[in-house]
């Protein structure tokens, strides 16, 4: 029996984790469970989360957003450096842990815990992101904090590393996609560093890096809600030619659709309950020549949507919209974002 019981003690820490493991320190000696799946993956490099902090220059006013504070190792350095901490955390028993810690330290009063899903919170008023992100997460998360409507300073993200490539690719490079083309759209990225695999409990298969991501001031009159649709039906088949891509039925057939119902909107001044007309036959023959007839205009009919430039793509957004060709409907939003 003794030899059986330290086999299953032997086990254990492949799953479980004790909190002063994790911690480096004496905040408890309680298991507890970390589910890759999810991506809790927990920073426990010292060295790497102060240089996080100070990469993330954090002023002494600053509320700074968190998401996915796990049990807290993070979130302690930002308490010590900002004016108060919002931390996003859908896991209760990481709550529990991260909320337990703060008190020890005293530092209660200046963090507020919400207890939600990140992708269906609305974010509250901040001035700076710092977080170790979820990789299953990732891309959705960053396209809702660039193309939200709550304006911020920069975010410091901890990320896989093959995704922070993609948000610095160019043209060319092969992970230049769709997201890549959305986020320098309206924000700049820098890379800050990589970080092992080794520096995490439990060890994710990869490692990550930090990126930098600042909001641009200024950023190409366009409408993001159609340029993201627009980018969404170029980089559907991104190693095809443009014109193969667009010439597919399935594509034409519902940039034909949403294009009517624009021109109906339009006509009726703003009322898009009325049907799209001329969906016969000939009505979309004569579209698929209109598609082909701009892609031809400056020869992007046999280029690769990722081997254009950020200023191609703009140019050939416009030339779609002047021809009367959109990607989304235009009653589905307003403005800018």
């Amino acid at each position: 029996m003794l030899g059986a019981s330290r086999r299953v003690v032997g086990f254990i820490p492949r799953r479980l984790r004790s909190v002063r493991q994790v911690h480096g320190d004496g905040d408890g000696e309680e298991a507890l469970r970390f589910y890759k799946s999810r991506g809790q993956h927990i920073l426990i490099n010292p060295r790497i989360l102060d240089t996080i902090v100070r990469k993330s220059a954090i002023n002494p006013s600053d509320t700074v957003l968190e998401i996915g504070p796990g049990t807290g190792n993070l979130t302690l350095k930002l308490l010590e450096a900002a004016h108060k901490v919002v931390a996003i955390e859908i896991d209760h028993r990481m709550v529990q842990v991260l909320e337990k810690r703060v008190l020890q330290r005293g530092f209660q009063d200046k963090l507020r815990v919400i207890e939600r899903d990140a992708m269906r919170t609305h974010f509250p008023r901040f001035d700076l992101v710092v977080a170790n992100i979820p990789y299953r997460i990732s891309s959705p998360l960053v396209i809702k904090l660039v193309y939200g409507a709550t304006p911020f300073r920069s975010a410091t993200l901890l990320l896989q590393k093959e995704f922070a490539r993609r948000l610095l690719d160019n043209p060319g490079d092969s992970g230049f996609n769709r997201l890549s083309v959305n986020v320098q759209l309206v924000a700049d990225v820098e890379l800050v560093m990589d970080v092992s695999k080794r520096d995490f409990l439990p060890s994710p298969k990869v490692d990550s890096s930090v990126v930098i991501i600042r909001p641009k001031a200024q950023i190409p009159d366009v409408d993001l809600h159609q340029w993201r649709a627009f980018t969404r039906a170029c980089f559907s088949n991104r190693n095809k030619t443009l014109g193969a891509s667009f010439k597919q039925k399935g594509k034409l057939f519902e940039l034909f659709k949403i294009s009517n119902e624009n021109d109906v909107c339009s006509s009726d001044k703003g009322d898009c309950g009325g049907d799209a007309q001329g969906q016969g036959e000939g009505g979309l023959t004569s579209f698929k020549e209109k598609i082909v007839g701009v892609l031809r205009t400056e020869g992007f009919e046999q280029k690769r949507p990722s081997k254009l430039s950020l200023e191609e793509l703009l140019h050939l957004h416009s030339l779609f919209n002047q021809a009367g060709i959109y990607f989304n409907r235009r009653g589905q939003h307003n403005g800018k974002r």
